[in-house]
């Protein structure tokens, strides 16, 4: 069956770092767009970061441009999420998400989330 396994979450410092990553199983990685989403407490689930399936184009939220980095490795069905210098509005449980729009139907997977806590 269909999964996204995020792990790499855990509590930071303010400035810190953490690599999220998600590992996909049970459909056509190759084929899906990839992104993370982000929901903090009392707030709308966001769009963080995207990559195509051809993995040579991203995109960002504003918030996040020049601090977070989302990677592709196909071999391994994985997608990560490099976040540098993370701020306390970083908080927030983040997900994987993977996106499909042939000629029907859009076609999305969720992951189960992992908690990302920024604090000193």
């Amino acid at each position: 069956q269909v999964q996204l396994v995020e792990s790499g979450g855990g509590l930071v410092q303010p400035g810190g770092s953490l690599r999220l990553s998600c590992v996909a199983s049970g459909f056509t990685f190759t084929s899906f767009r990839m992104n993370w989403y982000r929901q903090a407490p009392g707030k709308e689930r966001e769009l963080v970061a995207s990559i195509v399936s051809a993995g040579d184009r991203t995109d960002y939220a504003d918030t996040v441009k020049g601090r977070f980095t989302i990677s592709r490795d196909d071999a391994k069905n994985t997608v990560y999420l490099q976040m540098n210098n993370l701020k306390s509005e970083d908080t927030a449980v983040y997900y994987c998400n993977a996106y499909y729009k042939g000629w029907g139907p859009p076609t999305q997977y969720w992951g189960q989330g992992t908690q990302v806590t920024v604090s000193s």
